[in-house]
């Protein structure tokens, strides 16, 4: 598969790769502790000064990275991060200091939907455009998955990752066994 052709792979920060909803007291294992304070976690505290605002508590991998550039996609920001996920999370986990990946912007959309689906799911619908894509989140459902099926064109694969755990080993062959499974299904193109 060409680069250009590659599936994409929309990837959530908070519970894929930083297992947020692990106990306290312990950091899992492979994870390293990060103190953050990105610009946008400081403007949620309007009105404290920037010495006053906590810092993000933040568990990632550094495997993580070289994991996910070995699997066959193209990687794209599917978090609330938006763009800070390639200043503050890319490199921490062992992506490229020097690549800035692309990034779906949410904005100020995070309202409940009346169809039940995930704030995110329509978003992640608009910027694949029909294009096969695998999307790595903690808080998809059957319903986001409903969704897809009735407004995307292309294969799909919605990955659930337990926010207390993070990517494992076996999400990572999940991702890599769907992938296989694209070029296998896909007619060749005439050279």
């Amino acid at each position: 598969m060409t680069a250009s052709r590659r599936p994409l792979l929309l990837l959530d920060v908070d519970g894929p790769l930083n297992p947020f909803d692990a106990p306290p007291h312990r950091r899992p294992a492979g994870y390293q502790t990060h103190r953050l304070k990105p610009d946008t976690w400081i403007a949620q505290h309007a009105g404290l000064p920037e010495h006053r605002v906590k810092p993000l508590r933040v568990w990632l991998n550094p495997a993580h990275g070289p994991a996910l550039q070995a699997l066959p996609f193209e990687l794209v920001w599917a978090t609330t991060w938006e763009h800070d996920a390639n200043e503050w999370i890319g490199w921490r986990i062992g992506l490229p200091r020097t690549q800035d990946f692309p990034v779906i912007e949410f904005g100020d959309q995070f309202a409940d939907r009346p169809d039940g689906t995930y704030v995110k799911t329509w978003k992640v619908v608009e910027y694949a455009a029909g294009r096969p894509f695998a999307w790595v989140d903690d808080q998809i459902t059957d319903v986001d998955q409903a969704y897809v099926d009735r407004h995307h064109d292309g294969p799909a694969l919605l990955h659930w990752v337990n926010p207390r755990v993070g990517l494992t080993a076996v999400d990572f062959a999940v991702l890599a066994d769907w992938a296989a499974q694209l070029t296998t299904d896909t007619p060749k193109e005439n050279t």
